[in-house]
């Protein structure tokens, strides 16, 4: 019994001894082959993310590319838009002078239709009193020896006669005319009378001409006896 449980041990030695070794070499074989696999991964990993951290770096290259594309295109908006707020405020300032321009242009149309107006006011006026000599030159030539004539300047010259009893054809001369206001105004007279001044302010107030050209016969006539 003794030798079987010494050969029992011995076999139980070498069998320990056996799987030990034979463990042994497994796990060194284990081993061995995850540490090359390990080297394997890592060696995978390292160029998987070299690859990445380039792609990154030209990624971040291009980010600050674009960052100096929008920096500079921000500045030329800027230029432009301070361009074009000068361009609107030379505008806005032309706008103001045509407008300006347009009102006086408009003030002067009025002020020129306003003139017209009263020019033509005037003509009217002249005319009318052109007419109402015209009228009564006939009858003062047959009955008053009376002669008038139109000479330069738009002026009614009088030419009174049988005045002088002395000398009944000498002419006793009165010239009129119509000044820019619209009123007689006499321009000459010969021989000078002392109450011409006072009887053109009448002939003015009471547009009477036919009473003026009595008055001046008058004149002349007291005149003549002096």
């Amino acid at each position: 019994a003794e030798d079987e449980v010494a050969l029992f041990e011995r076999d139980m030695k070498e069998f320990w001894i056996q799987f030990k070794i034979s463990y042994g070499t497994e796990q060194n074989n284990q081993t061995s082959a995850l540490r090359d696999l390990c080297k394997e991964t890592l060696e995978a990993l390292s160029e998987k993310w070299s690859k990445k951290l380039k792609e990154e770096d030209v990624m971040i290259d291009k980010i600050h590319e674009y960052n100096n594309e929008i920096l500079q295109q921000s500045k030329y908006i800027a230029e432009k838009e301070e361009q074009l707020t000068e361009i609107k405020s030379k505008l806005n300032q032309e706008q103001e002078q045509q407008k300006n321009l347009t009102d006086s242009i408009q003030e002067l149309k009025k002020e020129l239709m306003k003139k017209m107006e009263i020019k033509s006011s005037k003509n009217k006026a002249a005319k009318k009193k052109v007419e109402q000599v015209s009228k009564i030159k006939a009858l003062f030539k047959e009955h008053l020896a009376l002669e008038m004539r139109r000479i330069p300047d738009e002026q009614l010259q009088f030419i009174f006669r049988h005045i002088d009893h002395k000398d009944p054809d000498k002419p006793y001369v009165c010239t009129l005319s119509i000044n820019e206001q619209g009123d007689y105004e006499v321009t000459s007279c010969t021989p000078p009378l002392d109450c011409m001044a006072e009887l053109q302010l009448k002939l003015r107030e009471t547009n009477n001409f036919s009473a003026f050209v009595a008055n001046i016969r008058k004149a002349f006539t007291a005149l003549s006896y002096k």
